[in-house]
Parts: C-alpha cells; structure tokens; sequence
C-alpha cells in the first residue's frame, strides 16, 4: 500500500508512477479524500473541544441558580456529542474511501525497471547454458514414452476435472527428489530457514501480500471464508504480520515446500496441454524480511539461489527483467528466470524473484526499529526457488531420448540413490 504522506509531499511522482504501470493520473482524487477525512477529523477535535468546555460551565451555572444558561449549556453538550458522533462517522467512511482506493493500486517501479506493455518488452539481462540439439524432433513432456505411465491427466479429471494430474511411480519419485533438493540447498547451502505453513489462510494474510481484494477470483475460498494458498509467500510474509522486529535480527530469510492452488482466472485455453498450467502443484518459496538499505542486495542473492538450483540441474536458462507492463502488482522490480523447454522449443517461466520495498510492509503494520528506536517498515522480498513441476517438465523434455527414455540430471542423484534415468518403459533405473 501507498504511504498517504508521499503522495501529499509529492503528488506529480506519484501520478508519474503510476503512469508507467498505465493509470490515469490519481494523486487529485486521493488528496480530495484525504482532505475530506483531516477536515472531518479537525472539525470533531474541535467540537469535542466546544463540548468540554461547556460540560465545564454547566456545573457552575446550576450553582448560581441560572437555569436559562444551565439548560442552554446542556442542550449545547447534547447537540455537540452528537455533532462529534456525526464527524466522526464520516471521517471513518472517508478513511475506509482512501484505505479501498490506495489497496487497489499496484507498487511503484523502480527507476530502472524498463517500460513496456506486455512480456514482449522484457529485457534479456543473463543467459546460461545451451538448448542442447537433439538428432530427433524432441517431444513436450507428456508426450515421452517413459513418462506417459507416470504422468496420468485422465484419471485426475474423473477425480478432480481438467487442470489437475496424477503422478506415479518414477515420475512422483522425480517429482519428490526435485522438491527435497531444492529445500536441502537452500537451507544447508544458502542459509534459508524451513518453514512448514499452513495452506488455509484469514483475509488478513491474503491483504497482506496484496492477493486482496484484487485478484481474489485467481484464489480459492472455502465455505468458512478461508483461502487456499496460490503460494507461499503469503504465509511466509505474514509471519511478521503487526510485528515490530529487532533491526539486529534482520534479514529473515525462510523457504518452504508447500502445495499451492489458483483458479487461473481468465487463462482459459492458455497450457492445456500437460502440466505446465495447474490448479493445483507445488513449489519451492524463497521469503527475505530485510532492513531497507539492504533489500537491493538480498534481490540479488535470492536470485543467484534460484539460478543456482538450475545450474546444478544443468538446464539451460534465461534471466529477464520484467518491464512495467508485465510486473506483478506488489512487485517494484521483478527478475523471472525462464528454463528452456525443447518440446515447446522456447524459454519458459520457471522463477520469479521480486523486491516490494515497504509496499506488503504497510498492508501487513510489519516494522523493525531503527538505531534511534523508531519503528520503520521492513521490505519484502520473494521468489520462486523453484516451481517443482516446471522443474520437472524441463528435466523431462531436456534429458529426453530417441527411444522415449530420459537421463536425468547428475545434479541429482544424491537425491535419488544413484538412479540416473527413466526407461522407455517408464522405470527408474
């Protein structure tokens, strides 16, 4: 959320802010609001004020007999309490005005994120490895002879519809490998702490990381009113949730594996093919808590550990910096890693790493307090480390075969007691 005192102090970089993510100017229709509230607040302080005065003066006009001024003054006490009542109502109506229209706003960019209006204007900014050229037409994962007994869409469907996937034996034993690797090098290498979660969360939570009340269609509810996760960094975030840390104890770096579910509103007819675009699937999450002054350098690092996952996997990836047509709506800057995918014979999404200075602070009252022992507001920072199933599919289509077997990543074998590929029957071996 929007600090209401920036935007007093400097209304044209806002609007100018907000023009770079496609928003007609604000800062006028915001002020008015704000305006409205201090002048309601002001004008019931000073009545409060009329009405002590008064409460004050009738004792003594009743001692000195004077009815006609003690009923005046007791008719003023009643008439300003419910003046009191009134100004404060509608400034609790005009605040609740100004709190709806700053959460429905997207965090400001960074100076240096470039512009853009959609995913074709992101800029290239790392590369590693090379698509490796196969003698045969390479095949989407699901598509691979050895993985098609592991990787079952139809019985998911009669479970749970379309959009969903059962898997079974070398490919759920994959599968597992993937994510438990993925959390042993971020907590033994890169000094992430685990975190097991819940994946049912209050409003609250879903406020906090700014899943609300924009995007609640791309979540689910259940009939309690709780929410299921759509990941991680929203039960990672708002653990410091109305918390006032010790600037010492700064950074908190967590991870945590957890099931994660969305709607996917709106993406209708987009990856319905295979299991790239799910309901529901899992994923590795980076979570930082820093100091201000350090949250430039921790995106980097987070970066670097996601990038470090891949390169251990030895699947060939790019670095993109998202421009402000495609940044999420709580990032400042955001940097997506996408893993190359020779089925589809593109780079795909398979990481994104964002910085949110202080905006997630403010929508959750998450402070630390300052050498001079005043609280400020930590900045959030978060990152995919990585998505296990597109994990998956990458290993699969990269380590595929002529014979429709797959040889998987060396990287990996610790995790899989030595066992190095998937047959074109579909075992492990």
């Amino acid at each position: 959320m929007h600090d209401i005192r920036a935007i007093r102090e400097n209304p044209a970089a806002f609007d100018a802010a907000m023009a770079r993510r496609g928003l007609s100017s604000l800062s006028s229709e915001i002020l008015a609001i704000d305006e409205a509230r201090r002048a309601r607040i002001t004008a019931a302080e000073a009545a409060q004020a009329e009405r002590n005065t008064a409460s004050k003066q009738v004792g003594a006009a009743k001692a000195a007999g004077n009815d006609a001024e003690f009923e005046r003054l007791r008719a003023l006490v009643a008439d300003k309490k419910d003046e009191i009542a009134r100004l404060e109502e509608e400034a609790k109506a005009e605040d609740a005005r100004l709190r709806d229209l700053l959460m429905g706003l997207p965090n400001a960019p960074y100076d240096d994120v470039p512009d853009g209006e959609d995913e074709d204007d992101n800029v290239e900014i790392h590369r590693w490895g090379e698509p490796k050229t196969f003698s045969f037409e390479p095949k989407e994962h699901f598509e691979i002879a050895g993985v098609k007994p592991g990787m079952d869409f139809e019985t998911a469907a009669k479970l749970s519809g379309s959009r969903f996937v059962l898997l079974r034996g070398a490919i759920a034993r994959l599968h597992r490998a993937l994510a438990q690797m993925m959390l042993d090098v971020h907590t033994t290498e890169n000094g992430l702490t685990e975190t097991m979660t819940p994946v049912l969360v209050r409003d609250e939570a879903m406020y906090g990381t700014n899943q609300l009340p924009k995007f609640a269609e791309d979540s689910y509810q259940t009939r309690e009113g709780m929410w299921l996760i759509p990941t991680s960094e929203v039960t990672l975030t708002n653990t410091v949730r109305e918390t006032i840390l010790d600037a010492e104890a700064l950074p908190f770096r967590l991870t945590s594996h957890t099931q994660c579910f969305r709607s996917e509103a709106g993406s209708a007819g987009k990856d319905t093919s295979g299991m790239l675009r799910q309901h529901q699937f899992e994923k590795v999450e980076m979570v930082s808590i820093t100091h201000p002054d350090a949250s430039e350098d921790e995106q980097k690092r987070m970066l670097k550990c996601a990038e470090g996952i891949l390169e251990r996997l030895g699947l060939p990836y790019r670095t993109v910096s998202l421009c402000t047509g495609d940044l999420g709506f709580g990032a400042r800057r955001t940097f997506d890693i996408e893993v190359w995918l020779p089925g589809q014979n593109t780079y795909r999404e398979i990481s994104s790493v964002s910085t949110c200075g202080d905006f997630q602070a403010r929508r959750m009252n998450a402070r630390f307090r300052d050498a001079d022992g005043k609280p400020q507001f930590v900045h959030t920072l978060n990152g995919s480390g990585l998505a296990v199933g597109r994990c998956l599919i990458a290993v699969l289509e990269n380590g595929q075969t002529e014979e429709g077997g797959v040889v998987l990543p060396q990287g990996l074998g610790p995790w899989l007691g030595g066992l190095s590929q998937i047959t074109p029957e579909g075992q492990l071996v």
